[in-house]
């Protein structure tokens, strides 16, 4: 396959439908009163789709998962479901103990959801047999193809992989960890190992930032926190990746990508709360963070506006 070709997976459009664009993980709106506001996600998520999402992942970490209350998760992929109305795929967040994430996973389904996004264990840090004994009971107990989230304490062997992807209902690895010389090995192995459509996504934080990298080992799918605020300029990335327009690339990269992550990373849980400050700024009031999450500095959010401007810029440049 030529590697300046953008094309989606076979795979995820048989399993999952997805079509070929950013994946879109939407923020969750809370009201003044800090409780779920469904109608604003609603707008939010239906913002997205509309904008170009080629699928929604809802109630991920980006949507503070870790904050939800069962119940607001399931109304939330729910309304997710409602407002991508089958246009795109639905892929609800599911995580904690084997028996916590279970419970999430049939939420999700009973919401309508089309897939899952199997998020790391709460706090323990597992050997390579129990996670994968976790992850094959939750792909079990669930017709819902899972994707596993690689990242902090769920890591992987090249060999654990390997058998994850010889699991039925178990669809594609996300990796947040960032280490290409062990996602190559892992691709390497699961290719003669574990043949057959197994899917590969880019997990990183602002993950633009590391495509090019993550595309030359194959990896195309990547998920963009960035469209939650400015989805122009995450669709200009992305059509830039998808035709070779090396350029525009990296134009984009130099003038919003990485003065945006030099800014996230200013303060911890900027991932999320600064994504929020961003949609906020562009005129949807999603409110706050739950805590632990707190706000970021308002010196901060005035820096991200001047970018909002300047990625908008460079946008209309790149038409």
């Amino acid at each position: 396959m030529d590697l300046g070709e953008f094309v989606t997976p076979a795979p995820l459009a048989a399993r999952l439908g997805i079509p070929s664009g950013p994946l879109f993980f939407p923020v969750t709106a809370y009201g003044p009163d800090g409780s779920v506001d469904l109608e604003t996600y609603r707008l939010h998520v239906r913002g997205g789709v509309e904008a170009g999402a080629a699928a929604v992942f809802a109630c991920c970490g980006t949507g503070e998962f870790h904050a939800l209350t069962p119940g607001e998760f399931e109304a939330c992929v729910r309304v997710a479901v409602e407002a991508a109305d089958g246009r795109v795929p639905v892929v609800a967040g599911t995580g904690y103990g084997t028996g916590l994430a279970v419970h999430w996973a049939l939420l999700a389904e009973r919401a309508g959801a089309d897939g899952l996004l199997a998020l790391p264990p709460y706090l323990v840090r597992a050997g390579q047999a129990g996670l994968v004994r976790h992850y094959r009971e939750l792909a079990a107990a669930t017709p819902l193809p899972v994707i596993v989230y690689q990242r902090d304490n769920a890591l992987f062997t090249p060999a654990s992989v390997v058998e994850l992807a010889r699991t039925e209902g178990i669809v594609g690895l996300k990796d947040g960890h960032g280490d290409l010389d062990h996602l190559q090995r892992t691709v390497s192995a699961v290719r003669t190992e574990a043949p057959g459509d197994f899917l590969y996504f880019n997990g990183l934080p602002t993950a633009e930032q590391t495509q090019l990298a993550y595309r030359a080992l194959g990896v195309t799918l990547y998920s963009s926190a960035v469209f939650c605020f400015v989805p122009e300029v995450a669709l200009a990335c992305h059509r830039a990746l998808h035709t070779g327009d090396r350029e525009t690339v990296d134009r984009l990269l130099d003038g919003f990508y990485r003065p945006f992550v030099d800014l996230r990373d200013q303060g911890s849980g900027y991932a999320v709360s600064l994504v929020k400050a961003g949609v906020r700024l562009r005129g949807l009031d999603v409110g706050g963070v739950r805590p632990p999450l707190d706000e970021p500095a308002g010196d901060h959010v005035e820096r991200l506006a001047r970018l909002i401007e300047r990625g908008l810029a460079l946008t209309e440049e790149a038409k």
